[in-house]
């Protein structure tokens, strides 16, 4: 007879089964009104793995033991130390380790065991997860990353710059070719499609597209001695994904763009392992609002957008900032940062792209708040600017030049034209401080 005491520690550990065993902890934040925690949190922790809301036949001690998961910690926020009394619902921070075991290195595995059914079983959210070293080192994650990123445009200090080609959509392979030539040429490190842009189009075929690029490409090159990289967009269908990525490629292709959230993090993996690919990737952040913009539900950002994506193998991100028309919080913009970037043993920094009404006035803001590491992701402030888009571009190299060397950006305007006049379009009450007839 096996006694309930044995039975309860099957499914209780401290945190240190981490540094013993092998084991993923992940951490939840539950809101929730309920009599008995414990019990509601050893259900979440059973729910993914060997344990379903009936005994069945098939399950074994054996089993549990080896595939079944261990809820190492509870705590109440704040911890009251007594019962709760309240018709609000008390805050938890429940933490699960589940057997390494269970995983495979396919990204859709890893997060139907982190987050699968619990999903959907009310305010509840992922909050953070931490794997064992062996595991990591399973994974490539980004090819390139940051140091690599500035190798290929070789830009050693300075923020990279990154331009979408605006309109979003509708345009040719010659419109969009000769816009990249006239943002390339006022200093964009990176032309990205729009999300919406499809990987093949009617009025603007891929490898039509890639190869108009890549003739400017090599024309600025030739002009100025700066490289510029395009991100051409190859989201599809599942089957035509690696397809799309050879064809841009055999094009001439020098980048890939492919939006993760809606193509699945194992198809952005699928092309930052594969050996016949070796350009940077842009992993598109778009759609991931729906899993990471809840208070109470979902994945917290930096772990969705940051940790699983950078281990699928991103090399750079789109993502939101304090400061632009879709603002972020300080707080998440400076953690998800530190997600795509700090040490993680074997995996590369990711660089974040800070996007989303990115605009001269901005720039010294983004740098002072994460420093230099980053790349400025730039649309309207390139294209928007009233003399054409090559000088926005100038304009938005003004201001990172303004910026990496301490000079406000009011003040270095007053002798750069191209920022001056976009600084007035962007607020006309700063005229009065340029003489934009020089």
């Amino acid at each position: 007879m096996i006694r309930k005491l044995d039975m309860e520690n099957l499914t209780y550990a401290f945190p240190e089964v981490a540094f013993s065993e092998d084991y993923v902890i992940a951490t939840y934040q539950a809101k929730v009104q309920t009599s008995n925690i414990e019990k509601l949190a050893m259900a979440i922790a059973a729910e993914q793995t060997t344990g379903t809301w009936i005994k069945v036949g098939a399950d074994s001690l054996d089993k549990t033991k080896r595939f079944g998961s261990k809820l190492v910690a509870i705590y109440e926020v704040p911890d009251i130390g007594c019962d709760y009394n309240s018709d609000e619902p008390p805050m938890y921070i429940i933490q699960v380790a589940y057997p390494m075991e269970n995983f495979s290195t396919s990204m859709s595995a890893i997060e139907t065991i982190l987050f699968g059914n619990i999903s959907a079983s009310g305010m509840i959210r992922l909050i953070d997860v931490a794997f064992p070293k062996k595991f990591i080192e399973k994974f490539q994650g980004p090819k390139f990353g940051v140091e690599g990123m500035r190798e290929v445009l070789g830009v050693k200090e300075r923020p990279l710059l990154n331009a979408m080609i605006k309109p979003n959509i509708g345009w040719t392979p010659d419109e969009g070719a000769e816009l990249f030539y006239n943002a390339c040429k006022g200093g964009v490190d990176v032309i990205k499609d729009d999300e919406l842009m499809l990987a093949d189009s009617p009025f603007c075929p891929l490898e039509e597209r890639v190869s108009k690029f890549m003739a400017m490409e090599k024309k600025v090159y030739e002009e100025t001695g700066e490289h510029s990289l395009y991100a051409v967009n190859i989201s599809d269908n599942t089957d035509k994904v690696k397809e799309n990525a050879y064809r841009a490629l055999e094009a001439g292709g020098n980048c890939l763009m492919v939006n993760v959230y809606t193509t699945g993090h194992d198809t952005l993996k699928m092309l930052a392992d594969d050996p016949n690919i070796n350009v940077p990737i842009l992993a598109h952040v778009n759609f991931a609002g729906t899993m990471a913009a809840s208070t109470y539900t979902g994945i917290a950002a930096p772990v969705i957008v940051g940790k699983l994506t950078r281990l699928a193998g991103g090399d750079f991100q789109i993502n939101g900032h304090p400061f632009g028309k879709f603002p972020v919080s300080h707080k998440v913009f400076y953690r998800c940062f530190k997600f795509f970037t700090q040490p993680w043993w074997n995996i590369k920094p990711m660089m974040y792209a800070c996007s989303g009404g990115t605009t001269q006035l901005a720039v010294e803001k983004i740098i002072k708040e994460i420093g230099t590491d980053i790349m400025l992701a730039a649309g309207g402030g390139v294209h928007g600017h009233p003399n054409g888009s090559e000088e926005g571009a100038k304009s938005m190299r003004q201001a990172i030049d303004a910026a990496m060397q301490g000079i406000p950006v009011l003040e270095y305007a007053k002798d750069h034209g191209e920022l001056a006049r976009m600084l007035a379009f962007l607020n006309p009450d700063l005229m009065k401080n340029f003489d934009l007839m020089q």
